[in-house]
């Protein structure tokens, strides 16, 4: 009988010290589970903050209307100059300045810079040779290599560039610099009801492309600009020819290209687009004339505007 209550004895004892084994235990894995999500709590407002610390502020340019109607003379006409370090857009006709329009020959800043930087166009080494077509223009009867083909405007030598750089890659490119409305879907320029000669027409001449005056001025911000994407070497080989004036006595330099479209026999587009560098910094510009009845309207008088309202921009 004492045996017995030896054996019982001892099975309480095994009993008790197992019950307190394991509610020490849960109790410490409760401590544990507690601890961790204070942890937790502890790091999410950590988190938090971080997220907050990294948002940037994007602070948009600043729009300033101007009456430049002395530049213009009665032309039906836009201008818009975009100052860089000052974050200010000017324009004059502000209203018409997302108006989209044909590039015309100002596209040959784009062709020239996609073949550049894509080796299309090697500019020592970027002759084509003259089909023997007699065109309009004189200086476009001949052999012609890269930079002489920009000088004169010559369509047929950067008809056959286009043609090289081909439709998937020309299409990628103008989304990229966020080009007007992309629109490439008229490749052979069939649109153009004032030229069916198909080594003189085009997408960009008056036919399915359109760009506004504003978005002229921004895309010369992303090739020439300082987070522009295109290589140094090609940005100095379209500043070459691109290259209009170089004033001595102010130390300004003016880069662009003219354009000019017709619809009917009549002067419908006339631009020049482009960008200037001086000891104040950069300024992109564009100046576009429509159709004014009456009135001579060229895009040598788009130029002489735009080379006005530039060089007084720099003299404020």
């Amino acid at each position: 009988m004492k045996k017995k209550n030896n054996c019982f004895k001892v099975a309480y004892c095994v009993f008790v010290c197992a019950f307190i084994f394991t509610g020490c235990a849960n109790n410490h894995s409760a401590e544990e589970k507690i601890s961790v999500e204070v942890e937790d709590e502890k790091k999410e407002p950590e988190e938090e903050t971080t997220e907050d610390s990294t948002e940037s502020i994007v602070v948009e340019p600043e729009i300033v209307d101007a009456d430049w109607s002395g530049y213009f003379n009665g032309l039906n006409g836009v201008a818009v100059v975009y100052d860089v370090s000052n974050s200010r857009y000017t324009m004059y006709h502000g209203d018409l300045a997302l108006t989209r329009s044909s590039p015309c020959s100002t596209f040959k800043i784009i062709s020239s810079l996609v073949a550049l930087e894509n080796g299309i166009i090697e500019p020592e080494n970027s002759t084509r040779a003259w089909s023997g077509e007699i065109f309009w223009n004189e200086d476009w009867n001949k052999d012609i290599d890269f930079r002489e083909a920009f000088r004169t405007s010559c369509v047929w030598y950067f008809r056959q560039v286009i043609d090289d750089i081909g439709k998937d890659m020309m299409q990628k490119e103008l989304e990229k610099l966020q080009y007007g409305n992309c629109d490439i879907s008229d490749w052979e320029g069939r649109l153009n009801t004032d030229n069916n000669n198909r080594a003189l027409t085009g997408f960009w001449i008056e036919s399915s492309l359109k760009i506004s005056s504003k978005e002229q001025v921004e895309v010369m911000e992303r090739i020439f600009g300082d987070h522009s994407e295109y290589s140094e070497k090609t940005q100095n080989e379209l500043k070459q020819v691109m290259l209009v004036s170089e004033q001595e006595q102010t130390g300004i330099s003016i880069y662009g290209k003219t354009g000019l479209g017709t619809t009917d026999g009549n002067v419908v587009d006339a631009w020049f687009t482009g960008f200037a560098e001086g000891t104040e910094g950069k300024l992109y510009f564009c100046v576009h004339l429509g159709r004014t009845d009456g009135m001579d309207v060229s895009s040598a008088a788009a130029k002489e505007i735009a080379l006005q309202i530039v060089s007084d921009c720099y003299g404020q």
